[in-house]
């Protein structure tokens, strides 16, 4: 009975000191970063006076529980204030240089990654080609969305050094202090840290100053789901140390319709890995909670945009129907339902209007029984949702026929809590004083939004280093892990008589094939310039060589590109010269590499005709001649993986289910099989 007794008081007071060591920590005085909010000091502590009336509020009180603070300042702001909080709008620097789209004489787009959306407003016809009645997702300046229209969080989508990034989101960050309830922004971003083939407004901002790693699928190839937590971990340093606090990222739809082109920023077609994936990015990138040193994710498109009639996008008119007659939709859900276990901040519903399922044909965004019933009630969701760019005024499917208010009233009623695509909240507020709209709705949301800010730390501190941001983005040893994944994520498919690696003193013609703006050729030859590294020589001319390495990237069309033609996969279809391509590979022995943004179809390049010549078959997803060549000379041994399984023909495309992943539409789909993938022998 006594030592019953002890046991019970041992228990008491480890309870009682863990307690109080808890209570000790959570007393800790945090840094406060301010500019022009003054510091009240109670009890030895000091606080930010972020409304300026000279007390201490509960929402300022760091000591209290953040559930308890955001309640509080949901009660002090005006439906103005909560209006603007509930919109997430473009924001363009100062200098930012305003480039112009290149419209070219077939009234094709061709986007660049530094346009900023006032350009596109200006050509009003990107996503649809035609006259719209409202207008495109705009930019809006950051004094009057901040000062007048109340607005707390923005896209950056300047591609700029980390020294004027990190300026551009202090200056930011002091503007929302000092107006109001002193509530601070959250900056977010598309991806910046992935070399990409299509680096376009609202998909990838391309190569920056930041750590240059593969491109998504180039992660899901590298099979090595430590170093993708490795990868996100550096990306969120470096994002957080010039103010980025939220990425609009990472994409958990399956890349099982493979013109869909969209695939680059997918981690594949199978469910289960991508699952996986998206679980370490998440991590990564969030930790295993939401904290001062996170970023926050914002997992897209729910509840998958894989699966588009023909590959098409719900971007445009034409694309705006997904289905699924393999009746695999609840496959689609398996990433998503990782990405919440991890617990993911925020998730994006993708535009398009569902088929061949249960749910209303209207676009997810609108969709009640979509992202309340199944993602809210039924998978447990209860972060943000964050609406993709602009369902309201620019790809209102399923709702054209209503106007704006009553669209946002049907979106607040599905579910929706931060719209995406327009600055100004006129109609938003507009649609909330209407008396139509239940105003838990808006206080729920507001609530949500108010959490995230507060779990990041930026009431205490929405402040960086700019000096130190300048030195820790992009530096040697974070660039030497992405370099591994370079190599890493290479794929070795075919090596016929063991030609590879190619043996010391080969004499080999290296050429990248890629049409290139402004180009007047898609050939580049490769010089060597790295002072003998590889104990090989590098010709000028085919006829010169042992052995030719070719390199192909095919052009396919950027998305913002499209206009509803079908899409194809061929490399005659994609900008490759198939008799120049052909006639290369007859003259000497080859080596073909292919960049794979999509499933590409190479039969008219690796047939019955030129298989005897082609002796080895390599897949990349975003890399650099350094990390191919590593492979092809056996300075790294390849064990990456395909990250999805690309068709025979063009035939075999046609006939396929569009929901259906490669390795389960059969054996006579596959040329290159998921998770298919050579090494060396030792």
């Amino acid at each position: 009975m006594f030592a019953k007794i002890m046991s019970i008081l041992f228990f008491c007071m480890t309870s009682l000191m863990s307690f109080a060591q808890s209570a000790n920590k959570k007393m800790t005085q945090p840094i406060l970063g301010h500019r022009s909010a003054a510091l009240i000091t109670i009890s030895g502590f000091q606080f930010k006076d972020l409304n300026r009336n000279g007390k201490l509020d509960k929402y300022e009180d760091w000591r209290l529980p953040y559930e308890e603070r955001a309640k509080d300042l949901v009660s002090k702001m005006s439906m103005e204030e909560k209006v603007g909080l509930m919109l997430i709008s473009t924001s363009r620097l100062k200098s930012e240089r305003s480039a112009q789209l290149n419209v070219q004489s077939d009234n094709s787009v061709t986007p660049s990654s530094d346009l900023n959306e006032e350009d596109q407003v200006s050509n009003n016809n990107i996503f649809t080609r035609k006259p719209l009645p409202v207008p495109m997702m705009n930019a809006v300046g950051a004094t009057k969305a901040i000062t007048q229209f109340h607005l707390r969080h923005f896209i950056m989508r300047a591609n700029v050094s980390a020294k004027l990034t990190a300026e551009w989101t202090n200056k930011i960050q002091a503007l929302a202090e000092s107006d109001g309830l002193g509530i601070p922004a959250i900056i977010a971003s598309n991806p910046r840290n992935h070399i990409t083939k299509d680096a376009s407004i609202g998909l990838s901002v391309g190569t920056t100053v930041f750590s240059t790693w593969p491109s998504e699928l180039g992660l899901s190839a590298m099979r090595d789901l430590n170093l993708v937590h490795d990868f996100a971990d550096i990306a969120r340093q470096e994002w957080a140390a010039v103010g980025l606090r939220k990425g609009y990222m990472y994409m958990a739809d399956l890349s099982t319709e493979p013109r869909w082109q969209r695939i680059e920023g997918t981690f594949g077609e199978n469910a289960e890995w991508v699952a996986k994936m998206i679980s370490e990015v998440i991590l990564g990138f969030q930790g295993n909670q939401l904290s001062s040193n996170s970023v926050a994710m914002t997992t897209k498109h729910f509840p998958g945009g894989g699966a588009g009639v023909g590959g098409q996008d719900p971007h445009f008119d034409w694309g705006k129907y997904e289905h699924f007659p393999g009746k695999m939709f609840q496959n689609n859900l398996i990433p998503f339902k990782a990405a919440i276990k991890a617990g993911t901040s925020s998730i994006m519903p993708y535009y398009s209007i569902p088929l061949d399922t249960k749910y209303q044909k209207i676009a997810y965004a609108y969709n009640k029984e979509v992202i309340t019933d199944l993602l809210r009630d039924s998978l447990g969701f209860d972060g943000i949702i964050n609406s993709d760019t602009g369902p309201i005024e620019m790809m209102p499917w399923g709702v054209e026929n209503i106007s704006v208010v009553e669209r946002y009233k049907k979106a607040l009623e599905a579910g929706v809590n931060l719209f995406s695509g327009s600055g100004d909240p006129t109609k938003l507020l507009e649609t909330v004083q209407s008396g139509t709209v239940d105003m838990k709705l808006i206080d729920k949301s507001v609530y949500r939004l108010l959490m995230e800010k507060f779990k990041l730390g930026l009431f205490e501190n929405p402040y960086v280093d700019e000096a130190a941001a300048e030195k820790l983005v992009g530096n040697e040893k974070f660039q030497s892990k992405a370099n591994l994944a370079m190599r890493k994520s290479v794929v070795l498919l075919r090596n016929e008589t063991n030609t590879l690696p190619l043996k010391a003193k080969t004499k080999i013609y290296f050429e990248s094939y890629m049409q290139r703006r402004g180009a007047a050729s898609p050939s580049l030859v490769y010089q060597n310039n790295n002072n003998n590294k590889y104990d090989v020589e590098f010709v000028k001319t085919p006829e010169e060589a042992d052995c030719i390495l070719l390199w192909i990237s095919p052009g396919g069309k950027s998305l913002f590109q499209s206009d509803g033609s079908p899409l194809y996969l061929s490399m005659s279809k994609n900008a490759v010269d198939v008799n120049y391509i052909n006639t290369l590979s007859s003259k000497k022995p080859t080596i073909l590499a292919m960049n794979y943004t999509n499933p590409w179809v190479i039969d008219e390049i690796y047939n019955e005709k030129t298989i005897n010549n082609i002796k080895g078959v390599i897949a990349t997803f975003g890399t650099t001649n350094e990390a191919l060549l590593d492979i092809v000379l056996g300075k790294f041994n390849p064990s990456g993986k395909m990250p999805f399984t690309t068709p025979v023909s063009e035939a075999a495309v046609e006939k396929q289910l569009s929901d259906v992943p490669g390795y389960l539409k059969g054996s006579a789909y596959a040329l290159f099989k998921f998770d298919e993938g050579l090494s060396y022998k030792k």
